[in-house]
């Protein structure tokens, strides 16, 4: 009796390979399932395939907490009791909060991926400077209240935020002098008479840019970026910030529903050989004996390993405490971003913090992150500053992995990769990297008005 289930499934999974797919999707990663639901909606005949027997790869929820410690001190490592119950934990190996108002909102709302998932609001969002974090000030009212910098100092930059909304591309009388073509982020910041201290925040804490490079080129992006802070802050209140219960590993199953509801076909625990090539274009998968055909395939980059290049590394530290984070108000969940010239560095450091109010703890512990891109041979040493943060850390899990990007956009091989994830604590870049995928793949951009369903606050939120 109990084989029949299995025998049937096997028989689906038979079928399933012998067909030929529009899209063959390797991996369940956030990014890859985000793209498997964009495309079966879109209308396109896809399967879904993973060497793992678990969704989300590079962005998994580790449950239960033994699963965590497996992962990073071998099989026989266990969690100390006061932990209390591992199933209770749900610790994300890539952290990253949603900007409220930013394209993965609407791609949750357009897709309808709401009805799977419920969100909760992160507490605060916070600054480094000078050794201390200062909540970020997004609006006039939060500009006048802060102490992170002195009143003449708020005064300019109360002047300067206020030019930031009423700032319209195609209206002169909006510009003050400025050109958006040619005047620069640096050029804006004279302009107002903001110290480098005050741009270093608004780049990167509000603008969320990851190095300075922005402030040589036309400002017009970082006002639209500062603008979608402050309208994701005017959303839903404490923050910019969203988070959905239960751990990131929410997003890649809920949009592996969406995309099974529109006929998308899964399989999980999959051995994927290789992407098999005619004439150097891909025509499908070989796993095993067997070939599935597909008409395009798209891939994270542990797949296509050679139509990839190494760009860098970034280094993450899981941290689980018995305490909130420090200076944050007892924030039950916070960002912290230290700006990279605030302690001597070319790239941020990210920090992330979530709890039980989250579900991804049990009462009275939390989750905090620590990330950046990798600069030196000692890359534990350069997240000191994020790690002297958080106070008296309980166990500490360090990971340093490789990024990649495609050097192959897929034109004419039809491989779609995504690149690998950065470390940053939002998901700014990874719909960035998302939309780019589906826009090389279909050749159009993904249109958001052909789905509606209900908003996230229809949805109860």
């Amino acid at each position: 009796q109990g084989s029949t289930p299995l025998l049937a499934l096997f028989s689906q999974q038979l079928a399933a390979m012998n067909e030929e797919y529009d899209a063959i999707i390797l991996g369940t990663g956030l990014k890859e399932c985000i793209v498997s639901g964009l495309l079966s909606v879109s209308g396109k005949k896809v399967l879904h395939m993973d060497r793992n027997n678990y969704y989300g790869g590079d962005s998994a929820s580790m449950t239960p907490l033994e699963q965590l410690y497996e992962k990073f001190l071998g099989a026989n490592a266990k969690p100390p009791a006061e932990m209390g119950r591992g199933r209770d934990w749900n610790v994300d190996l890539i952290p990253k909060f949603i900007m409220a108002n930013g394209p993965l909102v609407k791609l949750l709302i357009h897709t309808g991926v709401t009805r799977y998932l419920e969100f909760k609001s992160i507490e605060g969002s916070y600054v480094y400077k000078g050794g201390k974090i200062y909540k970020v000030p997004a609006d006039e009212m939060e500009a006048l209240a802060t102490s992170l910098m002195g009143m003449f100092e708020k005064r300019r930059f109360k002047k300067f935020l206020c030019w930031v909304q009423q700032f319209d591309e195609n209206n002169t009388d909006t510009w003050q002098g400025l050109d958006p073509h040619n005047s620069t982020m640096q050029q804006v910041y004279e302009k107002f008479g903001l110290d480098e201290n005050t741009a270093d925040f608004t780049g990167h804490a509000l603008a969320l840019h990851r190095n300075d490079e922005y402030k040589t080129q036309p400002f017009v992006k970082t006002v639209e970026k500062i603008r979608l802070y402050s309208d994701s802050l005017a959303r839903y209140g404490k923050s910019p910030y969203l988070y959905p219960l239960y751990g990131l590993g929410e997003l890649p199953q809920g949009f592996a529903r969406l995309s099974a509801i529109y006929g998308g076909t899964y399989m999980l625990d999959k051995k994927i050989d290789n992407i098999v090539y005619e004439n150097g274009v891909a025509v499908g998968v070989k796993c095993g004996d067997e070939i599935v055909k597909g008409k395009q395939i798209y891939c994270d980059p542990s797949y296509a390993q050679e139509k990839t290049k190494k760009t860098g590394q970034v280094i993450r530290a899981i941290c689980l405490l018995n305490h909130p984070i420090p200076s944050t108000n007892d924030a039950a969940s916070t960002q912290i971003i230290i700006p990279q010239k605030q302690v001597g560095r070319h790239f941020d450091i990210y920090i992330s913090c979530v709890s039980a109010t989250n579900m991804t703890t049990p009462k009275g512990w939390y989750v905090a992150m620590v990330s950046t891109t990798v600069e030196t041979s000692n890359p534990e040493a350069e997240i000191l500053p994020g790690l002297q943060l958080l106070g008296a850390i309980a166990e500490k899990f360090v990971s340093v992995v490789d990024v990649y990007e495609p050097t192959d956009l897929g034109a004419e091989s039809k491989v779609f990769i995504s690149k690998s994830y950065d470390p940053t604590s939002h998901f700014m870049t990874t719909c960035e990297d998302v939309l780019e995928i589906f826009a090389r793949g279909t050749q159009a951009e993904f249109d958001f008005s052909k789905i509606t369903h209900l908003s996230l606050e229809d949805n109860g939120e």
